[in-house]
């Protein structure tokens, strides 16, 4: 088995000043094993953007091709705030591109490096971006297959409440559910072995729930500071996957309560039925799991049962014998 880790050196390099289809490139910003991205201007506009460029090689490749062209609709065909938008794509003199917003400030890879392990809370709202935008992506039919940090870009928030607005990007591996067979060959795994799931390395049909796979083994990494599997050989990771429950969170992170690990490992389940019915869902459960009751560590709660109202009722006069005492004052 293969995953998308195919050498980086057939990409296209030396192509900084270069103009591609009314963009002028300025600057590499990222490479992989099928594409390179670079900072560039939009010529007819003005305005920055990313521009994802296709290797040529890849680019005569009937299969390379049909998924690059696939993505350009998936990703154009949703218009949700947490999906990077898309601005234009095509050929241009045999070589694909695909024109998208540029966003300014990394990725969750680099924010979970430089601030991870994460609180719980934190984690949970940056979790709900990537699940609202991969929701709506399954709502179409497509599932993503490579959600990890790196395809997670982080721009500035709002405000002090959202201080981060995350961005879905890379739909290059997405499928949709029930059509477009064939892109990938028999035994070949497309996404990142880290965050891969039981059924994507196995071969069988993908939905939604293995994109929630990749973002449990995510929300895993966020709260523990590192995936659920590390291990010294691909082969040895993809076993793992397959076979090997994920480990125990709180070994890494003693002060989250069972409810998160629980809530987690649910995420991670081998099967795709015993996971959460939607992403959104996994997400609520985990915040709501990061609330602590409030008679937490007090014992369980005293219940009040109220009185029923029948009125005010008379005082009665008190007994004599509970009736004050009285002492005459002494006389001179």
């Amino acid at each position: 088995m293969t995953a998308s880790r195919s050498t980086a050196a057939a990409l296209p390099a030396g192509l900084v000043g270069r103009k591609v289809a009314g963009y002028r490139l300025e600057s590499e910003i990222g490479r992989g094993g099928m594409a390179v991205v670079y900072r560039a201007k939009d010529l007819r506009l003005g305005r920055t953007v990313a521009v994802k460029l296709l290797a040529p090689e890849l680019a005569r490749n009937e299969v390379f091709r049909r998924r690059f062209m696939h993505e350009s609709e998936a990703a154009a065909a949703i218009d949700h705030p947490h999906i990077i938008p898309v601005f234009e794509a095509g050929e241009h003199e045999g070589i694909l591109y695909l024109a998208m917003r540029y966003v300014e400030g990394g990725d969750l890879r680099t924010l979970m490096n430089r601030d991870g392990p994460l609180p719980v809370e934190r984690a949970a709202r940056l979790a709900l971006q990537i699940a609202s935008a991969l929701d709506a992506a399954h709502g179409r039919g497509l599932v993503h297959r490579d959600v990890k940090p790196g395809n997670v870009l982080v721009a500035a928030g709002t405000d002090s409440e959202h201080p981060e607005h995350l961005y879905l990007a890379d739909f290059g591996l997405t499928k949709k559910s029930l059509s477009l067979s064939g892109l990938t060959s028999v035994g070949q795994i497309v996404g990142t072995l880290d965050y891969a799931a039981p059924e994507q390395i196995s071969g069988r049909a993908l939905d939604g729930r293995c994109d929630q796979y990749g973002l449990g083994c995510v929300v895993f990494e966020m709260l523990a500071g590192t995936p659920p599997f590390r291990r010294e050989s691909d082969l040895a990771l993809l076993w793992a996957h397959l076979n090997e429950q994920p480990p125990v969170l709180r070994e890494h992170r003693p002060d989250l309560s069972p409810a998160v690990e629980a809530v987690v490992a649910r995420a991670l389940a081998k099967t795709p039925d015993e996971r959460y019915a939607d992403c959104l869902q996994f997400v609520a459960e985990l915040r709501a799991s990061a609330i602590p009751a409030p008679w937490a560590g007090a014992g369980p709660p005293t219940q009040v049962v109220p009185v029923p109202d029948r009125g005010v009722a008379p005082v009665p006069e008190p007994p004599a014998w509970a009736a004050p005492v009285v002492h005459p004052a002494p006389r001179d």
